[in-house]
């Protein structure tokens, strides 16, 4: 891809081509200006305008070439010579022509698919055999990446993030007219340090980028074209910086339109830079390449952008300030309906995907709730999705969508009985940076609430927002969600999934064990009936059923082997008191000769289950065990675990047995004791934001009052 005067027909210093060797980048031969007189010269006189900047022509230069190529006598910014020497400069006067009938259909998923300009195709340049050309009908291939239009503008505002380092303050997003077509355009604006020439071909170009991967969201250099070309089929960008030899501004754009309705084979951005003065607030035309360059893309800028002279092109620099970036999106896609992808109409404050659901036109109250959560707003309303984009933002960087600021939100403060699980894969163990730590909850008006899900993010940005990991046919897990930040892992391109590295893998599998421990021991606070560990069926992970470790008596290698078998009494699957945990399962299936086949137990002798039974016996036991009270059979069925269990424990194998049961139960005593104290915070923390809001309230009437007092004073003699 190449920038500059590449198009049919028209004249290209052979220097200059032998130098473009990447793509996007216009060749660098000196910052000295120099002019290439072919069809005649002129000298454009310096031309207010209004609130932007003055430009004019950098002195003792010679003028623009008319650009052959593109049809068009170059509006705004150079005109030929007159027929007389020493006449003025002057603009033209007729408006420009009306644009030829798009070639390019306006739907985005069907945009690649169009037909060449008619006439003979654009040529490659000459002598640019190591140089690589890219069709420009990859820029919509390469945009395909995003599936969703608000993961495009997330790589917009990123930009913007990153630029926080450099001074930006805000990043504003609204709508804007295309006054050339009358329709609508999206604005992406930032006070960041802005981009200097070299740096805006830069951003043109593929695959470069000079961000350092450990500080900044981007690194792959792909996120402004992909991001650009998805939302639509032109873009154009104004950068205004500090840096380098004195403040520069410049303007390039990115037209799929124009590639394909001129043809071109060969992906061509035009720029134009300009010298700026604060002081006086002129710009001076900076020819880096030639007059003729300059000429030949400021009049492809003037006929292809939304603005028609120079003019209004340098108008757009007024409200950027000493230094940052703005993008118009314009000739914005539209769904397989015809109709506009971003929706600016339905919510006056926000930019919406077309054709979201209404949850006010729901009847039924669980679903409406469902609808109206933010989980699935996020996926319709840009201002929603904004607010929890970043997990952590300086107080003083704003995003204004539409006028408004997006008030940031946590999604962790929405996690009720919330618990902070620490997890470290194996090839992190000695770096801090791979701990991942979860804060995981029930969401807060679960049950009615089902979402479930993980919100994972990358080096603060969220890639995975309310990501499953557990299937949807059962209602385990139901409202449990979490929020953590995964920085060992690597985003996709599109930064809305994950490579599926080993690495991610098991991050999943630990957040779907970590869902299924936390709904066990959780779920019945909101509700759901607790069951108890030993009765689960089938035999719960880790256990071992009685009849796989207990030898039977008649076993003939049991007998023959001279070993003592302990007692069974037949139990089932169906039965929990025949499940025995794994760590104390009997070594051999039997226990060693010279025992009694009784380990030491500290539970009294009456409380022993005796090795047989007689039928009477057994009868009585199982009509009491109908009439006996849940609870009280539950305990006896605990207990009869514990037995099963001490029968096979040696005396060390106990200890370690009760230390265990007692260290759990302190564990539980400090988490109610945490749980409560976390209830105390929050109820102190909504005081102290009460105290605030009257604070506030406070100052702003006595702020009014002294500006209301103040004209009084100063008319006082």
């Amino acid at each position: 891809m190449c920038t500059g005067n590449r198009h049919t027909g028209t004249t290209t210093d052979p220097m200059d081509t032998r130098r473009d060797v990447k793509p996007f980048l216009a060749p660098v031969t000196s910052h000295s200006q120099r002019g290439v007189p072919v069809f005649g010269v002129c000298q454009a006189a310096p031309t207010p305008l209004g609130r932007g900047a003055r430009v004019s022509a950098a002195p003792q230069q010679a003028a623009c070439v008319v650009n052959r190529a593109a049809s068009l006598e170059p509006e705004g910014g150079c005109s030929r010579d007159a027929e007389a020497a020493g006449a003025p400069a002057r603009r033209p006067a007729p408006p420009p022509p009306p644009l030829l009938a798009a070639r390019v259909s306006r739907k985005f998923w069907t945009a690649g698919d169009y037909d060449a300009a008619g006439g003979s195709p654009a040529q490659p340049p000459r002598n640019v055999g190591s140089r690589m050309c890219v069709h420009p009908k990859f820029l919509h291939s390469n945009a395909t990446s995003h599936k969703w239009p608000f993961g495009a503008v997330a790589e917009l505002l990123d930009n913007a993030v990153d630029e926080i380092k450099t001074g930006a303050t805000r990043i504003v997003v609204d709508k804007i007219v295309n006054k050339r077509k009358g329709s609508p355009a999206l604005l992406v604006q930032d006070d960041g340090g802005g981009m200097d020439p070299d740096s805006m071909r830069r951003c043109m170009s593929f695959g470069f980028s000079d961000k350092q991967s450990g500080s900044s969201i981007g690194q792959y250099g792909n996120g402004f074209k992909t991001s650009t070309m998805r939302l639509g089929a032109d873009a154009i960008v104004f950068s205004r910086c500090m840096k380098g030899s004195g403040p520069t501004q410049s303007v390039g754009l990115l037209s799929y339109t124009f590639l394909a309705e001129t043809g071109q084979k060969d992906v061509v951005v035009p720029m134009v830079d300009y010298k700026y003065d604060l002081l006086t607030g002129d710009a001076i035309q900076y020819e880096r390449h030639g007059a003729d360059q300059f000429c030949s893309n400021l009049s492809v800028l003037l006929k292809w952008s939304p603005f028609a002279t120079e003019e209004d092109l340098m108008g757009n620099f007024s409200d950027i300030g000493p230094h940052g970036t703005k993008i118009v999106v314009f000739n914005l896609w539209s769904n397989d309906d015809g109709v506009l992808e971003l929706d600016f109409d339905t919510k006056e404050e926000d930019i919406m995907i077309s054709g979201a659901p209404n949850p006010a036109e729901t009847t039924n109250a669980v679903k409406r709730t469902n609808e109206n959560h933010l989980s699935n707003q996020l996926r319709y309303s840009l201002r929603v999705y904004a607010s929890v984009l970043y997990l952590q933002l300086p107080g003083y960087f704003k995003i204004i969508l539409r006028g408004q600021e997006v008030q940031r939100h946590s999604i962790a403060t929405d996690l009720i009985y919330r618990q902070a699980v620490s997890y470290t894969p194996l090839e992190f163990l000695r770096k801090k940076e791979g701990e991942v730590v979860t804060s995981i909850g029930f969401l807060n008006g679960a049950p009615t609430i089902s979402v479930h899900g993980f919100n994972i993010y990358h080096r603060n940005r969220l890639i995975l927002p309310f990501h499953r990991v557990l299937s949807s046919a059962s209602s385990k897990g139901r409202g449990v969600a979490g929020v953590l930040e995964a920085n060992s892992i690597k985003p996709t391109h599109d930064k809305q999934d994950f490579e599926k590295s080993q690495l991610y893998q098991k991050l999943i599998i630990r957040l779907k064990d970590m869902t299924t421990e936390y709904w066990d021991l959780h779920s019945h606070l909101i509700g759901y009936q607790k069951k108890p560990r030993a009765s689960v069926s089938p035999t719960p992970p880790g256990m071992l059923t009685a009849s796989d470790t207990i030898a039977e008596p008649s076993e003939r290698n049991a007998v023959g082997a001279g070993l003592s078998v302990a007692p069974w009494r037949g139990g089932t699957h169906d039965h929990p008191a025949s499940a025995i945990l794994i760590a104390f399962a009997p070594p051999h299936l039997s226990v060693p000769a010279g025992t009694s086949g009784h380990a030491p137990c500290s539970m009294p002798a009456a409380q022993m289950v005796p090795a047989t039974d007689s039928a009477e016996t057994r009868k009585r036991r199982n009509e009491d065990d109908v009439q006996m009270d849940p609870c009280k059979r539950q305990a006896i069925q605990s207990l009869e675990v514990d037995n099963q269990i001490c029968q096979h424990m040696t005396e060390r194998d106990l200890n370690e047995f009760e230390h265990l049961k007692f260290e759990n139960q302190q564990l539980h005593e400090e988490c109610l004791e945490l749980e409560v104290a976390e209830k105390e915070l929050l109820l102190k923390e909504q005081q102290l934001r009460l105290q605030i809001q009257q604070a506030e309230a406070q100052y702003k009437s006595l702020l009014n009052e002294y500006i209301s007092a103040t004209p009084v004073r100063t008319r006082m003699p």
